[in-house]
């Protein structure tokens, strides 16, 4: 029985375990963790750089529900208005219909009004 409780002692798990020396090819694990970390670290700060770039974000319908109704019809005439269909006074009496003065607020955007650098 004593023999039987000697023997893991033997394999390499007792105080004695590198009396031979570290094993073969010993820094590539430790190499390898620090790699797996860098990669994770990696993928993390691309998807941070790419959110705060506005590439990546929730989908269109997400921020349909929280635009106001007049957005999408400012939007119209302002892109009527950019490819000549409205004059400028038609523009700015369809506008102020919408309780919209052009240019002391954001034009719509497709992004919901968020701010581009």
């Amino acid at each position: 029985m004593i023999s039987s409780l000697l023997v893991p002692l033997d394999t390499g798990f007792g105080p004695h375990r590198w009396a031979d020396g570290p094993p073969p090819f010993f820094p590539f694990p430790i190499i390898g963790g620090i790699m797996c970390l860098l990669f994770l670290a990696l993928l993390i700060g691309g998807a941070f750089f790419l959110a705060r770039r506005g590439k990546i974000g929730p989908p269109p319908w997400v921020n349909a529900a929280n635009r106001a109704p007049e957005f999408e019809a400012r939007k119209v005439l302002a892109e009527r208005f950019a490819r000549g269909d409205i004059s400028t006074d038609e523009f700015l009496e369809r506008a102020s219909v919408l309780n919209w003065t052009p240019g002391s607020d954001q034009w719509p955007t497709d992004d919901g009004g968020k701010k581009r650098r």
